[in-house]
């Protein structure tokens, strides 16, 4: 079964939990562990990736994080090449809040050649980037213009048309460090217009706050700076309690 399939039966039953490693940030030793604490700890699936690269260290992170665990690995790739074989899936993003050609098509033709190079499943992801409160580094780095976060009907309207344009995944995000956390409206509104698993990320905080994204209609929920700045795998268990408590009939309508 590909990736993509066995994140559309996950999302079938509940909301899900990913934990975000930026694997410019650990050695290797501690991406592995906590990529190992993450699985044990409840996680569903492991997002691998950042906006900027300086140790070059991505590749061998990721080759190991994959040898450690069982659960999906996915690429999110920055804004130039993050490809490997060393992945379960790429989320294949495309910018679509954005009026920049770089980041709705250019990285996606450079990163091309060696998905199909290296056999790797590319998951088309319509990419929705959300004001925060502050310049976050995907928005510094990709000089894209994120959407205002009480603007509901221009979210819906950027969705549909990544829904219509064939992407396969909607992942809305803040933006690593996010002051404010996406909009519980916006995440329904976006959830009630377009048949798409739902990925939100970016300036979650807590649990509680993790669970009402997940009622609100996310399907599958990204926490990675609070679990930087507060490695702790008790933390990281709460927040996997407090998101799969939240069962598809419980969704807010």
């Amino acid at each position: 079964m590909k990736t993509y399939d066995k994140l559309v039966e996950l999302s079938k039953k509940r909301a899900n939990y990913f934990c975000l490693i930026d694997p410019d940030n650990l050695a290797e030793s501690q991406a592995v562990e906590f990529a190992r604490v993450s699985e044990e700890n409840g996680a569903d699936g492991l997002l691998v990736g950042g906006s900027i690269m300086v140790n070059n260290n991505f590749d061998s992170n990721l080759k190991a994080i994959k040898a450690n665990v069982k659960i999906p690995v996915l690429i999110f790739p920055g804004i130039f090449n993050f490809v490997s074989p060393h992945a379960d899936a790429l989320l294949l993003l495309s910018v679509i809040t954005s009026r920049n050609p770089q980041m709705l098509i250019g990285e996606q033709v450079r990163a091309a050649p060696l998905i199909k190079h290296y056999g790797l499943e590319a998951i088309g992801t319509a990419y929705m980037l959300i004001e925060s409160g502050k310049i976050t580094s995907v928005h510094f780095m990709s000089g894209s213009m994120p959407l205002p976060r009480e603007k509901n009907d221009i979210a819906v309207a950027h969705a549909l048309a990544g829904y219509y344009l064939g992407m396969k995944l909607i992942y809305m995000d803040a933006g690593s460090g996010a002051q404010f956390s996406i909009p519980e409206a916006m995440i329904t509104a976006v959830k009630t217009n377009v048949p798409l698993p739902m990925i939100v990320g970016g300036g979650i905080k807590t649990p509680d706050e993790a669970a009402g994204k997940a009622e609100a209609g996310a399907d599958f929920i990204v926490i990675g700076n609070i679990l930087e700045k507060n490695y702790d795998p008790k933390l990281i268990k709460e927040f996997a309690k407090a998101i799969h408590q939240v069962k598809r009939s419980k969704l807010k309508k």
